[in-house]
């Protein structure tokens, strides 16, 4: 099965830092052929060029990364655009515009019949010195928020420290176990967000990739933890201890499907990815399946192992101030230990996040 690109859409209200998120995400990319679309009819800097906010403008960046601006209306017939294999993409960004409502995007994303997109989250980009006044003038906002997937709480440096904290508590409570990421100029590692290409990169760091952490076998014999910083391959600044967290897990056994979906329905708090394949202890069920998992939506796949694999359960958890131990403990407890398969009825979780 091909992989699909992931469309990860980046809202805030104006003046949140969405292009300083977005700038920070292509200077910073390790590789990743970024698809930028940009939905505004304004004049928006990126990476230091102009793009005039007009529809069908498409402007390659130089660094394989493309720019287009559009009308939201148009966001399917480029998605088609970028998806081709020549265009050699490996995400797409969606910047909305200030003004936009999240929920018509992500509709667009997870509802489009193109086979080679899937949704890749709901990043909220939220202003921590101007957020509590525009929430007051702007109520729909706490709506907003509620539809993140991860929200990213950008300008930390500009207000003290209790007062960030007491906004971080505000809006954990406004949208429960979603992680919140705080940070200053957009500095968040692309890891979090979209997985490096498997294609050759010249190595800059000692870190493994998400991509690593899911496909190097020599390592993961059995269940490991691993932890990083989320500034440190890029030479930035450390702040405020944001740092997230990726969890490795394999396992010989089969899993019991109810308790996985369990599992994923009820996160870890910070828990904002996870992706891989299991291999379920059910009668008759031989097949591998493909999990993608983006704040609260997940997707399981069908597919097939190829010849000579072995039927092993490979998952990656990745999200930021995620308790590793505690993940990792609770994926422990989906391993089917009974001697007898579970019967058909355990694969409805499965059934109810698998596209039809």
């Amino acid at each position: 099965m091909a992989e699909r690109i992931p469309v990860l859409i980046v809202a805030g209200f104006l003046g949140s830092g969405k292009t300083t998120l977005l700038n920070h995400l292509l200077r910073n990319n390790r590789g990743t052929r970024i698809g930028v679309v940009v939905n505004d009819f304004g004049a928006i800097n990126i990476d230091s060029m102009l793009v005039a906010g007009q529809v069908d403008a498409m402007v390659s960046l130089g660094n394989g990364c493309v720019c287009c601006a559009v009308d939201v209306g148009e966001l399917d017939d480029l998605f088609t655009k970028l998806a081709q294999p020549r265009a050699k993409i490996d995400v797409i960004v969606v910047e909305a515009s200030g003004l936009a409502e999240p929920r018509n995007l992500i509709r667009m994303v997870v509802g489009s019949e193109n086979p080679r997109i899937r949704y890749g989250g709901l990043v909220e980009v939220v202003d921590a010195e101007q957020f509590p006044d525009s929430r007051e003038r702007h109520p729909e906002l706490a709506t907003h928020l509620r539809l993140a997937d991860l929200v990213v709480l950008n300008k930390a440096d500009r207000v003290p420290r209790d007062r960030l904290d007491g906004l971080r508590q505000e809006i954990t409570e406004l949208i429960g176990q979603v992680p919140v990421y705080a940070t200053t100029r957009g500095r968040i590692d692309p890891g979090l967000l979209f997985d490096e290409p498997l294609r050759e990169i010249p190595r800059v760091a000692e870190q493994l990739s998400f991509d690593e952490l899911l496909y190097d076998h020599d390592h993961h014999d059995h269940a490991d933890l691993f932890e990083r910083p989320s500034s440190s391959r890029y030479g930035l600044h450390r702040h405020l201890h944001d740092d997230y967290t990726s969890v490795s897990f394999t396992s010989d056994r089969e899993l019991d499907p109810r308790r996985l979906v369990e599992f994923l329905e009820d996160p870890p708090p910070g828990l904002f990815r996870a992706k891989g394949f299991a291999a379920f202890g059910v009668a008759a069920e031989r097949r591998k399946f493909v999990l993608h998992m983006v704040g609260r939506h997940i997707v399981f796949e069908p597919d097939s192992w190829s010849r000579g694999e072995s039927r092993t359960t490979r998952l990656v958890l990745i999200g930021a101030g995620l308790p590793a131990d505690t993940a990792l403990a609770r994926l422990h407890d989906t391993v089917h230990t009974a001697a007898e398969p579970l019967d058909q009825q355990a694969m409805l979780g499965i059934w109810r996040y698998t596209p039809h």
